[in-house]
């Protein structure tokens, strides 16, 4: 018996053994796409993500705002708590995930969680931008004025990167 050599769909003169697991086309390696269960081509993989795209148009200006305000008010708040502040500060990236989420109605959108995180650094920008315009205009003070300038930027980053970076992981979810 011969065996007939399959050659990819995309590609012709390569020769190949997988197939989509979906659709049965020949496929490279080169082409083929590992999923959860299994590979697949690019057609399928991009089918089955225009699936998952269910948000409307104003939902990533919703979580930006959002975001935004959210992060402003938990960074100045955990301010206040110092280093308690930055063991809290997940917890607190988690919780405005979820605000998110439900401002969005759970609706999904491969850009959702990178609309959220520009947000969030949004609402954070006053909060580091105000130590600094103390410093430009109290540069004469010296050294000590750099010092608690210094002091008052660590906080607000330290924290307002935690609860960015937790926000962003929890709402990217599954990646498209």
């Amino acid at each position: 018996m011969t065996e007939l050599t399959l050659t990819c769909a995309n590609h012709p003169g390569r020769p190949t053994t997988l197939r989509c697991n979906r659709c049965e086309k020949p496929i490279c390696s080169q082409c083929a796409i590992l999923t959860p269960v299994g590979y697949r081509c690019r057609e399928c993989v991009r089918g089955q993500q225009a699936i998952f795209e269910t948000a409307k148009q104003w939902d990533l200006p919703v979580a930006f705002v959002v975001a935004g305000v959210c992060v402003g008010v938990a960074t100045a708040l955990l301010n206040f708590l110092g280093y308690w502040g930055l063991i809290v500060a997940p917890v607190a990236g988690g919780g405005i995930a979820e605000l998110v989420r439900w401002a969005v109605r759970r609706r999904r959108s491969r850009h959702l969680a990178l609309a959220a995180a520009l947000g969030g650094a949004a609402g954070l920008l006053p909060l580091v931008l105000t130590p600094l315009a103390g410093l430009v205009l109290f540069r004469g003070l010296g050294l000590q004025a750099v010092g608690a300038t210094a002091a008052g930027l660590l906080w607000p980053l330290a924290s307002g990167a935690l609860i960015i970076g937790t926000l962003y992981y929890r709402l990217r979810g599954i990646r498209i």
